[in-house]
């Protein structure tokens, strides 16, 4: 069983709402979400049913067209269906994939109102349109999003639950941990960026160190991915298999802001907005918005029409990018082992501390400014993050790196509204020249 932290959130949820909210674990198709609600059910309960949408009997559908008005009755033919006793207040009826049914998630306002028993919802693509339509969205849910694995997770599953502490506490003293140390979780850190967060791949993974069992199960991961456009994004799946194919070419140059014209030179944003909203809903990117003017704020003064667009799990943007080639003609499981970055693979690097900015924020953000007439004003930082009232630049450089003149520029242009400035890099801890420099691996705990 993988460890998950999300595992303590339902904990939270159960012991703090009694009853009074149904919670709801949002996340991409092969995250974990069935997994960790079931065993949440079987530790934490006296009983529970589990109704998978997915592939659900029609004897169970007819309970939520037939019996909704008398809920003694729903109970009680789902108890016996089941085979499985409920009990007050002590089991859990779990939800899952229930965006395949949304009559079902309408009709959580009255089970959350009945009181008898909790109720856990999964599911993807829950926000898009076609599911949402003619139901009304219940406000007694309680959102919980769920992501792959992150590196402490990682390190619990190859049975380290040491290390990490002492990460988090260099971060907070800015102490180096020392180059034996720093040396082995980047080693480790290396490991997870290849092999990812997904549960399939890491548990293929640990089972005798296999990059190569990784590689499939990810594969296996990619194709669910490219079944669920062709079945859910119907009218417009074309687009968005142009979009998600073309997610590694756009990582790989410089400016990595997405550039429709790569697609076809008439396309325009109006254009492909769906398409973008779709990979976003299926929470199988992190989209990056470019904040015009961080003076007024980063949300207030984003440009949607100009973003980055990383994949949400580094693991299968690895395994993306090489898609059509075998698992051993992959060069970047090599280049990432031996720290042997070239440009274009640093584009890994860039994707993973998205991937980990993420976990605690809504929106990425980032700067860019082109002036072909004053080389002053034209500036790219990767990452803008807030840190309280004032607002923190985060680049991302390579261990080698001579300069940081857009770091320097923007520090100069928005002094007034900076606080901390970040370098994440493959060394150890360190600050110089009033800018944080920190292992990547420590990129969560900003």
């Amino acid at each position: 069983m993988l460890k998950r932290k999300i595992y303590d959130r339902l904990l939270s949820w159960k012991k703090n709402g009694n009853g009074a909210t149904a919670v709801m674990i949002d996340g991409a198709r092969r995250v974990g979400k069935s997994y960790i609600a079931k065993s949440f059910a079987e530790s934490e309960y006296k009983s529970y049913i589990m109704i998978d949408f997915g592939n659900v009997p029609k004897d169970v559908l007819d309970l939520f067209v037939n019996d909704v008005t008398n809920l003694d009755l729903f109970f009680a033919k789902l108890s016996a269906f089941y085979a499985t006793p409920l009990y007050k207040r002590d089991s859990l009826i779990i939800f899952d994939e229930i965006q395949q049914y949304p009559p079902a998630r309408q009709f959580i306002k009255y089970l959350v109102a009945d009181g008898r028993y909790d109720y856990l919802e999964t599911g993807s693509l829950i926000r898009l349109k076609k599911n949402v339509q003619d139901i009304v969205i219940p406000s007694e849910e309680e959102h919980i999003e769920m992501f792959p694995l992150d590196f402490e997770e990682f390190l619990w599953a190859m049975g380290d639950e040491t290390t990490y502490p002492l990460i988090k506490s260099c971060f907070e003293t800015k102490t180096p941990l020392g180059q034996a140390l720093h040396r082995k979780i980047m080693n480790d850190f290396r490991q997870y960026v290849l092999v990812g967060g997904m549960p399939q791949s890491v548990l293929a993974y640990c089972n005798g160190k296999d990059f190569e069992a990784s590689d499939t199960a990810k594969r296996r991961i990619l194709t669910l991915y490219r079944e669920d456009i062709v079945k859910f994004a119907q009218g417009y799946e074309d687009k968005v298999f142009a979009l998600f194919d073309g997610i590694p070419g756009q990582l790989s140059k410089k400016e990595k802001k997405y550039q429709l014209s790569s697609i076809s030179k008439k396309a325009r944003y109006r254009t492909y907005e769906d398409s973008f909203g779709w990979m976003n809903e299926a929470m199988v990117v992190n989209t990056c918005f470019n904040a015009t003017d961080p003076t007024i704020g980063l949300a207030l003064s984003s440009d949607c029409t100009t973003q980055k667009c990383y994949m949400a799990d580094t693991g299968l943007l690895v395994t993306h990018t090489f898609n059509d080639k075998k698992y051993t003609e992959n060069d970047i499981y090599r280049a990432i082992l031996f720290d042997k970055l070239n440009i274009n693979e640093g584009m890994i690097m860039e994707n993973v501390v998205a991937q980990m900015l993420r976990l605690n924020r809504e929106r990425l953000y980032f700067y860019s400014r082109s002036d072909t007439q004053n080389r002053e004003n034209h500036m790219e930082i990767d990452f803008l993050i807030t840190e309280g009232k004032k607002i923190s630049p985060v680049e991302v450089k390579s261990g080698n790196y001579t300069s940081h003149s857009s770091l320097d520029k923007f520090r100069r242009r928005f002094s007034s509204v900076i606080g901390n400035s970040y370098i994440l890099y493959s060394k150890d801890v360190m600050v110089k020249d009033g800018i944080i420099h920190l292992p990547l691996y420590m990129a969560a705990l900003l």
